[in-house]
């Protein structure tokens, strides 16, 4: 039994009995280098019921990991599928739904355990905050292990763990021994305690190191590990050195087959020995690892650099002869031992294809450490392969590590060398991606600049792919700036040759911009080419494409009143999203789901909606700016005082993107509020500052609130509006019949909006309109405009037609975010417990045909093909659980 470890024993038989229960978890086992946590998961293994499954797997500290090491190590024992998918390196998004498949209909209880996840590859990253996500609803066990010293809080561990639901993760973190338990493993060794738990501060692997070192002498303990792992290597026979030498160049385990290929079939003798000295530990296939790593890289201190070259390029040289299937399956490690030879060829060989491999594997971290390696030796590579590893280092590293000057530098030095050997296609492409790199961080005249020198570098080429993405990405920017007229003559340039050339991928993406720029603009067309590069999109699997699709769409949807085509496609496309673990986009999306909430005066959802999205850390600057604004606009007509600062920090947010769509509708939503404060001041700054941009290119649904909000707040002069943009309400309200404007805002479904063109009606009608402007007002919570139409009846004398003012806090019912009825929340409730329709219908006291109608009604309305995808979407968007309070309060 271990000592000092009966609490995270008892945690991990806990979670392992609750998981075959089929509520399984995750459970992180964490602690300093040698504290324990593989004799505690060992310990573990012994103690569990013997009907589990254990499945046991490695990160290695190999120079680039290899992808998905523990699920490979893992593969002779998994489901026959996926072991297939692995041999063939299939994407992710065929893999881990078969490996989920897999643990789903496996019989029993699974216990996954991933050891040393500090040196995990992005691919296992993915991996375990896909099944981390899911595995409460599996009868599976993640145990995942790690060094708590090297994970900081940027550590790419660190923010896969903050992505995992905490009610389905477990911390065991395992504390140095105390002084007593030292004293006791002292006693038990025959040895002396004087001084040991000073100096091991308690770290069983140094108590356990020294204490096995025969030289040990009371009252002199080695300095540090290392000199006790060398004090043993001293004392063994070169044999037996020289073995562990030779292992040591190789991090992780160390198959039977490579150490007699490196050493000899006699060698078999000296591993035994070292196996019975307690050195090493063989694993159920023979495979042999160190008893701890910290005794490796004390092994590895020792070797020369001369021999450590050396006995690298061996290990290469012998993975090179397996079979072409084995060898390329082990490309990572021979990327490893080739840089650590020191062999220039040979990593330029080896890191593009392991580049190639991490990234199909979706490893686009372990890709670019790869083609990093391989950057080492680029004075050595020929002109064109030194540039294209430029250019693939500088697409792998801006998707995962955002080292922005890096990534411009390395395009820069692709370009000069595409240059001097004329391929101006490749400069084109280059260009373009720099562009994209500028555009995300804010520098929106450096990325038309050099959108710009994308098109004039590839014109002068015969027509091709890149003069056609070229052509699209200035459309993207035209588009994003509102410069629809150049948007869509770009885009449409883009989409004629991408059809000549038959580029889909370009034609769905030219089409999303000029669809977009059209419907901003309100002409005719940008419906059907949105509803084309979405349906392009998804026919041929483009997820980025397709999230892209539904967002332009249901933006539009949403700033053009048409609501019912706002709900679809906000609904689908979070949906969507959801389903394929693009956590950003939907954020995104749910940042247009609220504001459609605020248009529709729901802004208690809309707050709540907007709150989920700005809670998670870490989301960039432009997924998070639709959720921030709508937070501010909420809480400004729902008179939280927070609401002014939050529009702010998005007008600050927005101007450094130089987008207009980023700073008009903040600008006017801070002219509101000034204008319900009544403070004339801050609005006239907020509605100048916006005539100051190009009126042109604002959307008509901008134009016409700029315009209205110029009559209310009293400005001097008037607004140089282009005739013919302004629609309907916000035209009748400028020409003097707001009552007709309070209509059609209601027709179109706003009724703040209503009830806003309601308070500028004058003369005799003024009394009751503001009597009914005040009731829409206080029925959606609307604490400011309210106040502001109760002091203007006092004004005016009608404050008598007004109603009773409300003390307290308002008791309105509030709805669904997505339109569930109260029965279907009940129902979704059941569903979140994990209850089927008979358990349902009993509670509920309803019959089951009656539950299985609701139950499809519930999947209907979260657009969702089962439960566990409802179940999904409740862990991202809790808000859509009901509380039992707020459906007591319904039924009452």
């Amino acid at each position: 039994m271990l000592l000092e470890r009966e609490g995270p024993l008892g945690t991990l038989l806990a979670s392992a009995e609750r998981a075959a229960a089929g509520h399984g978890g995750t459970v992180l086992v964490d602690g300093e280098a040698g504290v324990g946590k593989t004799s505690l998961l060992r310990e573990f293994a012994e103690n569990a019921d013997r009907n589990y499954r254990m499945l046991w797997g490695w990160c290695e500290a190999l120079f680039t990991p290899r992808p998905l090491g523990p699920l490979q190590d893992m593969a002779h024992l998994l489901d026959p599928r996926v072991a297939a998918l692995l041999e063939e390196t299939a994407a992710p998004e065929r893999l881990f739904p078969a490996l989920l498949n897999a643990l789903q209909h496996t019989k029993g209880t699974t216990v996954l355990v991933f050891e040393d996840m500090q040196w995990a590859d992005n691919a296992t990253l993915d991996l375990v905050r896909y099944l981390g996500r899911r595995v409460s609803l599996l009868r599976t066990m993640l145990v995942l292990s790690m060094r708590r010293d090297e994970i900081s809080a940027d550590h790419p561990l660190t923010h896969v763990l903050g992505d995992l639901p905490s009610d389905s993760v477990s911390r065991v973190t395992l504390e140095p021994l105390s002084s007593q338990a030292v004293t006791v493993l002292a006693e038990q060794a025959g040895r002396s305690a004087d001084g040991l738990y000073r100096i091991t501060e308690g770290n069983p692997f140094f108590v356990t190191e020294l204490l096995s070192s025969s030289e040990v002498e009371s009252g002199r303990v080695p300095d540090s590990i290392r000199d006790a792992v060398w004090s043993r290597l001293s004392r063994l026979t070169p044999g037996e050195r020289e073995v562990l030498e030779v292992m040591s160049i190789m991090p992780g385990s160390v198959e039977p087959w490579l150490i007699r290929a490196l050493l000899g079939d006699e060698t078999e003798v000296l591993v035994d020995q070292c196996v019975g000295r307690g050195l090493l530990r063989r694993d159920v296939q023979g495979a042999l690892t160190f008893r701890h790593e910290l005794a490796r890289e004390a092994t590895l201190d020792r070797l020369a650099p001369s021999l450590q070259r050396s006995l690298h390029a061996k290990v290469e040289a012998a993975l090179s002869e397996l079979p072409a299937a084995q060898a390329s399956a082990l490309l990572s490690r021979r990327v490893h031992h080739a840089g650590g030879a020191d062999n220039g060829e040979r990593v330029l060989e080896l890191a593009p294809l392991a580049a190639e491999q991490a990234a199909r594997l979706g490893a686009h971290r372990e890709a670019a450490s790869h083609l990093a390696t391989a950057l080492r030796y680029v004075s050595e590579a020929r002109s064109a392969m030194a540039a294209q590893l430029c250019e693939d280092w500088a697409y792998e590293a801006g998707l995962s590590l955002f080292v922005y000057d890096e990534i411009i530098e390395a395009r820069h030095r692709a370009i000069a060398i595409w240059r001097e050997l004329g391929r101006i296609d490749k400069v084109g492409a280059n260009l373009r991606w720099l562009s994209r790199l500028h555009w995300r961080r804010g520098e929106g005249q450096e990325a038309e600049d050099y959108a710009d020198q994308a098109v004039r570098e590839v014109e002068n080429l015969p027509p091709g792919p890149e003069l056609a993405m070229a052509y699209s990405t200035r459309s993207q920017l035209h588009m994003l700036h509102y410069r629809f007229n150049e948007a869509i003559e770009w885009g449409e340039r883009a989409i004629s040759l991408a059809d000549r050339l038959g580029e889909v991928e370009t034609r769905v993406h030219a089409l999303n911009n000029v669809g977009t720029a059209l419907m901003f603009a309100d002409r005719p067309g940008g419906r059907e080419r949105l509803e084309e590069s979405l349906t392009l999109a998804l026919d041929h699997g483009f997820h980025d494409h397709a999230s892209r699709a539904y967002t332009n769409f249901a933006e539009c949807a949403v700033v053009a009143k048409d609501f019912a085509l706002a709900e679809r496609l906000l609904a689908e496309g979070i949906a969507y999203c959801a389903r394929h673990d693009l956590d950003s986009a939907a954020q995104y999306l749910l940042g247009r789901q609220a504001q459609l909430r605020t248009e529709q005066g729901r802004f208690r959802e809309a707050e709540t909606i907007a709150q989920g999205v700005m809670n998670l850390e870490r989301l960039p600057m432009v997924m998070h700016l639709p959720a921030l604004t709508e937070l501010g606009r909420a809480r400004i007509r729902l008179g939280e005082p927070s609401g002014a600062g939050l529009l702010e920090q998005a007008l600050q947010e927005g101007l450094t993107t130089g987008e207009a769509q980023r700073v008009i509708p903040v600008r006017l939503a801070l002219a509101e509020a000034a204008w319900l404060a009544e403070e004339p001041g801050a609005g006239h700054e907020q509605l100048t500052a916006l005539t100051e941009m190009d009126l042109d290119n604002f959307r008509p649904w901008d134009v016409g609130e700029l315009a209205v909000w110029w009559q209310r707040c009293g400005m001097a002069g008037s607004l140089p509006v282009p005739a013919g943009r302004i629609p309907l309400p916000q035209a009748l309200e400028l020409r003097g019949d707001p009552m007709a404007a309070s209509a059609e805002w209601s027709r179109l479904g706003l009724p703040y909006e209503s009830a806003l063109a309601l308070m500028q009606v004058r003369g005799t009608d003024a009394g009751a309109a503001l009597a009914r402007a005040v009731a829409t007002f206080e029925g959606v919570e609307a604490r400011p405009a309210a106040a502001l139409a109760r002091k203007l009846a006092q004004r005016i004398g009608t404050a008598n037609q007004l109603p009773k003012q409300r003390r307290g806090p308002y008791t309105v019912a509030r709805q669904h975010p997505l339109g569930l009825t109260r029965q279907e929340q009940q129902v979704l409730t059941m569903i979140a417990q994990g209850l089927g329709n008979k358990e349902a219908a009993r509670r509920l006291s309803r019959s089951p045909r009656t539950i299985e109608h609701q139950v499809s009604a519930v999947l209907g309305k979260f657009n969702a093909a089962n439960r566990m995808e409802i179940l999904l979407r409740l862990r991202g968007e809790p808000w859509l659980l009901p509380s039992a309070a707020a459906l007591q309060v319904r039924e009452n």
